[in-house]
């Protein structure tokens, strides 16, 4: 199937690296998680990187609370395979520590991280070890001056909070910052990330904060993020989820996708379903796309209900399922191949894919 992805132009803006990724300046959007471990035990950390690596995950970050993650964080690093950003909150020197440590980045929030000698000693400490500094700014925690000027927790309090430590930084001439602005409030979070756009160069971090479950995180994500993204705004994102990290990863790797900024791997199209529909297509569909997930082979799989777009579909596809009555009827570059009995098809398609790919 020719390819129907085409890549937006992009807002430009200048690049970080992170532990060897780069973030910004045209670079490819990256997909960031957060580990749930407690980080003072490394080996669950670890093994939870393992698997974030696994699911496509390109960057992980993790929770410094205090000394003792800080002391884990050196062990992490070092067997990490993917770069590690120290998340900090409250106290300066535990971002000091996590710079020792090999963090590949520091996370500071402007609301929480103390006054001007606090981000000095941060930014010294990260230039000397020309590592990146993410400047989280979340509605939840902007300072109170600003809530008080503007009223409550807006997009134009979050963006002074933004510019404020960028100065900041700025001015003890450190300018290798990415900067995030997240609110649980989707609307509040684009409008934040516009007004950003226009008035810094930084890369930006794209997210939703606290955006929910599985179902409501990952709708309020892709609404969202994906806006921002097909404005050309965003350099890397994290889909906060309560829920494994592995699905922030697959969430956040299918708004790529779903944006045309991400290709590669298994595309599923399959219908709705509705009254015509005479064969178990939730159940077919489903089985499809996990026995298809680990493919390493950039494929277009259509599973169709019936014969209104079913032919259709399945024809334009790579491989695919055209739907009758307990039946349906193989499509291989869009020709028909066989008619398989209904208990079959899953094993008959995702063989002849499985085999084809392999060879």
């Amino acid at each position: 199937m020719e390819d129907s992805f085409t890549l937006m132009e992009r807002l430009r803006t200048r690049r970080i690296i992170v532990g060897g990724v780069p973030v910004g300046g045209g670079a490819p959007v990256s997909v960031q998680s957060m580990c749930s471990t407690p980080t003072r035990d490394a080996e669950a950390t670890l093994a939870q990187i393992g698997r974030l690596a696994a699911a496509g995950c390109d960057i992980v970050r993790v929770a410094v609370p205090d000394e003792e993650a800080a002391r884990a964080l050196e062990r992490i690093c070092a067997e990490s395979p993917l770069p590690v950003v120290a998340d900090i909150h409250f106290d300066y020197r535990l971002a000091l520590a996590s710079a020792k440590a090999g963090a590949a980045k520091i996370r500071i929030n402007p609301g929480n991280i103390g006054g001007e000698d606090n981000v000095r000693a941060v930014a010294e400490e990260c230039g000397a070890r020309g590592l990146p500094i993410r400047i989280g700014v979340n509605s939840g925690s902007i300072e109170k001056r600003l809530l008080e000027r503007y009223g409550g927790p807006t997009p134009e309090a979050m963006v002074e909070s933004a510019a404020g430590q960028l100065a900041l930084l700025e001015r003890f001439g450190f300018r290798d910052v990415c900067v995030s602005l997240k609110a649980s409030d989707v609307p509040t979070t684009v409008a934040a990330y516009r007004m950003a756009s226009e008035r810094f160069d930084c890369p930006l971090h794209l997210g939703v904060t606290e955006a929910g479950t599985s179902y409501n995180g990952v709708v309020a994500s892709a609404v969202g993020i994906g806006t921002l993204l097909c404005e050309g705004l965003g350099d890397t994102l994290r889909v906060s989820l309560t829920a494994p990290p592995e699905e922030e990863v697959r969430a956040g790797i299918a708004i790529l996708k779903a944006a045309g900024l991400r290709r590669g791997g298994v595309h599923i199209v399959s219908c709705p379903t509705c009254g015509r529909t005479q064969i178990d297509l939730i159940s077919l569909a489903t089985e499809v796309e996990n026995r298809l997930a680990g493919l390493d082979a950039e494929l277009t799989v259509a599973v169709m209900g019936c014969i209104v777009n079913g032919p259709g579909e399945a024809r334009e596809a790579d491989y695919g399922i055209a739907g009758g009555r307990g039946e349906g009827v193989l499509f291989k570059k869009g020709r028909p191949v066989g008619k398989v009995p209904e208990a079959k098809l899953v094993d008959a398609l995702c063989g002849m894919i499985e085999e084809e790919t392999r060879s």
